[in-house]
């Protein structure tokens, strides 16, 4: 028996419904007998199952969205705003129902959800500039009566291989863009949390979305590999683990795809003496728990100088204190995780930093919840006295687990980031505009934070980190999203007259 199996199962016999495809506009149940259960975090209660995909049903949907993608291709920049400026329209006024769907199948609090929704429409509102994104440019006499001109071109299908922890807004910082530069999109959401993909998709046929732009492929490993390896699928965009984020650039690029991975994080959030304590005891417990930890954005690792330690620590445990962990649609602060197994392994971390001798400040352990015993809780927790070699240090804990490094200067908090293999997100807190400055400037990561806790760009900067946090070379959305789904040509033009005319083999100059 798996760890998820051992919560609360469906009686005997009971009947499911499936979440299956979305080809062609349409729903699919696929050809496969294989299926996934899906939770209810909450209640700990299977609600649904989730189709996963043969290889069949994976190259019948890269097909569909290959037969599609020529005329949305040659489709008009107005006409393609036109439905990109109805998706944004439709997904302003329904996104209560998708935050709804969300809450129901990863745990996260409704308000959590809105503001994932919320921050996926950013993109959207961005690609409706599509038209500006994409406009080339041209050089008049270049060479006499020579013009030269770029202009770029969409890829054709891409894949797009999704988390469980954003199921509307990671898509959504791919497929808004993809679609808005002429492509044909397969998405692969998690299987933890399938429908809110499915939801989307009816909402771009709503939109007016020609019929195979926009699929969901359902499944597990079998159709990430076949989005890998299909020779139609021209471009991959993957968000998860840095080990298969690892595993996804090295298959996709040996198939000659375009690839960005964007991998793990250990996100530090450094408080230098001079700073607001309040202000910072707030973003390290927002910014630490929210979503339940789990965000590729949370702050897992607080770096304190020591001489102030003892009465921040203070602050932030005051605060957890108040706290309401429970069911995400009874107004909680915090939900569940999103799985019993994903519940075990994060208590199993808690227990490993126990044993290796970090203090325990608050055990979110068996606390009193808002919820079904049979939920898959875990409260805000929080360790002092973390060493770097400790496993809630080292590992990616992906849960309300908040841990307190000590050091004694700035350059010891810089050189701790430096030295972590990963860099998504860190932040500081300080009210020293030189520190922060020097900060900015000096520290290996990709986004960052002054006095700003998760530092999420808005949809017109582009999204990703540095070192094992991202593989590929290209970031989400902004104008980077915009050139990873265009290739650039550059066409070099001469009408002539007949007083250009004449043999001469020497190589051309510009003149």
């Amino acid at each position: 028996m798996t760890a998820t199996q051992e919560a609360v199962a469906p009686a005997a016999g009971q009947d499911l419904p499936v979440v299956g495809h979305w080809v062609d506009g349409v729903r699919s149940a696929g050809t496969s007998s294989r299926t996934a259960d899906v939770f209810d975090p909450a209640t700990g209660q299977v609600t649904k199952r989730v189709a996963l995909a043969s290889r069949e049903d994976s190259d019948a949907v890269i097909a569909a969205a290959a037969r599609a993608w020529p005329a949305w291709r040659d489709m008009s920049l107005a006409r393609r705003t036109q439905v990109l400026f109805a998706f944004r329209e439709l997904l302003n006024a329904r996104k209560p129902e998708l935050a709804a769907l969300i809450t129901s199948e990863h745990g996260k609090v409704l308000e959590d959800a809105l503001g994932e929704v919320s921050r996926g429409q950013e993109i959207v509102e961005l690609a409706c500039g599509l038209s500006h994104l994409l406009k080339g440019s041209t050089s008049e006499n270049a060479s006499t009566n020579v013009d030269v001109s770029s202009l770029r071109q969409p890829l054709g299908v891409v894949g797009i291989i999704s988390p469980f922890n954003f199921p509307a807004m990671v898509p959504m910082w791919f497929f808004p863009v993809a679609i808005a530069a002429g492509n044909a999109v397969v998405l692969k959401p998690s299987e933890k949390d399938p429908s809110a993909a499915i939801w989307m998709g009816e909402l771009w046929k709503e939109a007016g979305l020609p019929d195979g732009i926009f699929n969901v492929l359902q499944g597990d490993k079998s159709a990430v590999d076949a989005l890998l390896e299909s020779p139609k699928v021209k471009a991959i965009s993957f968000v998860g683990s840095t080990p298969i984020a690892r595993y996804v650039y090295e298959n996709a690029t040996r198939h000659g795809k375009r690839v960005q991975a964007l991998g793990g994080a250990k996100n530090h959030m450094v408080v230098l003496p001079d700073a607001d304590l309040d202000l910072a005891a707030d973003a390290a417990v927002n910014g630490g728990f929210g979503s339940a930890g789990e965000r590729c954005m949370a702050i897992s690792a607080l770096v304190v100088i020591d001489s102030i330690a003892d009465e921040l620590i203070g602050k932030i445990t005051e605060r957890m204190s108040g706290l309401r962990t429970g069911d995400g649609r009874r107004g909680c602060d915090m939900g569940p995780l999103v799985t019993g197994a994903h519940r075990d392994k994060v208590t199993g971390y808690i227990q490993e930093g126990v044993d290796a001798g970090a203090e325990l400040v608050v055990d979110g352990r068996g606390g009193q919840v808002d919820g079904a015993p049979e939920g898959f809780w875990v409260s805000p927790t929080l360790f002092d006295k973390v060493t770097p070699e400790m496993s809630v240090y080292t590992q990616e804990i992906f849960g309300p687990v908040l841990s307190v490094l000590r050091v004694g200067t700035f350059d010891d908090a810089l050189d701790m980031i430096n030295s972590n293999p990963y860099g998504n997100g860190t932040a500081i807190f300080t009210n020293d505009g030189g520190a922060a400055r020097r900060f900015q400037h000096e520290v290996e990561v990709g986004m960052i934070g002054i006095n700003v806790p998760v530092p999420v760009p808005v949809g017109y900067y582009s999204f990703g980190g540095w070192k094992n946090s991202l593989f590929g070379d290209t970031h989400a959305h902004g104008t980077e999203g915009f050139h990873f789904y265009t290739r650039g040509k550059v066409i070099t033009t001469r009408w002539l007259d007949p007083s250009h005319g004449g043999i001469n083999l020497g190589f051309p100059q510009n003149d």
